[in-house]
């Protein structure tokens, strides 16, 4: 049986405006695990409380088995959080930072550090804040995957990057996958979590909506096209039916209304007609 790296049971946290609901999903040793949901739904809520960056109302998470934040140091050597770009000593030199970071991890691993150098094209001369957004989210996670972290939890780590640098990010995080360390990484890009992922988790109003297998999830729904009078004819049988540029579009579960025909659901489309469900049963 695969390890477990990361088990989260009702996981919950209280502002005055939202409410994270009895979160709970885990992820086994060397899978990558997409974390979707439209902003404000509580995915860096989630992912902040399970750190105890911000302290959780109520719930357990356990690391490698280990209960947090009992275990709480030893686990954050193991593990690897970058939340944004390196904006932090805005004015030192990438090598300056770099030095700092290093001297906290006996793992470190200096040719590793390198390597993500050369590949993200990053300068050690420069200065956080003379780099764009893109690349300071570049640079945190070269320090992120130079100490040989067997957790990575990254929160909207492609945002900024331009096509070809989140192609390269999803490269690295299928070899790092080969290697037997585990992602858990919050997007709202969907389509990078076609290239990479093994596992996907849905969270929409501070409440998990599913946590399954990629390819299953594939396998649960269809999107159909219909004319306005289909989409009257199948209401009630349709999920999250809207409005498309010709007709109306919506999912159905597989096996269901197989006279509509239909493709397999995309990502995008499982996270959107499920939103409009909600929204119209609310």
């Amino acid at each position: 049986m695969a390890e477990t790296v990361l088990e989260i049971r009702g996981l919950c946290k209280e502002y005055p405006a939202f409410r994270l609901k009895e979160v709970g999903f885990s992820l086994t040793r060397g899978r990558i695990m997409g974390f979707i949901g439209r902003n404000g739904a509580g995915k860096t809520t989630t992912l902040k409380s399970m750190l105890n960056i911000v302290h959780p109302s109520a719930g357990e998470v356990s690391f490698f088995g280990l209960d947090f934040p009992a275990h709480e140091q030893e686990i954050k050597r193991r593990i690897a959080f970058v939340s944004g770009g390196a904006n932090y000593y805005p004015s030192k030199k990438l090598s300056a930072i770099t030095a700092v970071t290093r001297s906290f991890y006996d793992n470190w691993d200096e040719a590793a550090y390198r390597r993500y150098l050369k590949l993200f094209a990053l300068d050690e001369s420069k200065t956080p804040k003379a780099l764009s957004a893109g690349m300071q989210v570049k640079y945190a996670l070269a320090l992120a995957l130079s100490h040989r972290a067997e957790l990575l939890i990254l929160d909207e780590p492609t945002s900024g990057l331009d096509p070809v640098s989140r192609d390269e990010l999803c490269d690295v995080f299928l070899t790092l996958a080969d290697e037997g360390v585990s992602i858990l990484f919050s997007t709202h890009i969907t389509e990078d979590l076609d290239k990479c992922a093994d596992d996907v988790t849905y969270i929409r109003n501070g409440e998990i909506v599913f946590s399954l297998p990629l390819g299953e999830l594939r396998e649960k729904y269809r999107t159909v096209e219909l004319t306005a009078e289909q989409a009257e004819t199948y209401r009630g049988r349709l999920i999250g039916c809207k409005r498309a540029k010709e007709g109306f579009t919506a999912l159905v579960e597989r096996g269901g209304l197989e006279e509509l025909g239909g493709h397999t659901a995309g990502l995008e489309e499982i996270m959107v007609h499920l939103d409009r469900e909600a929204r119209d049963d609310g």
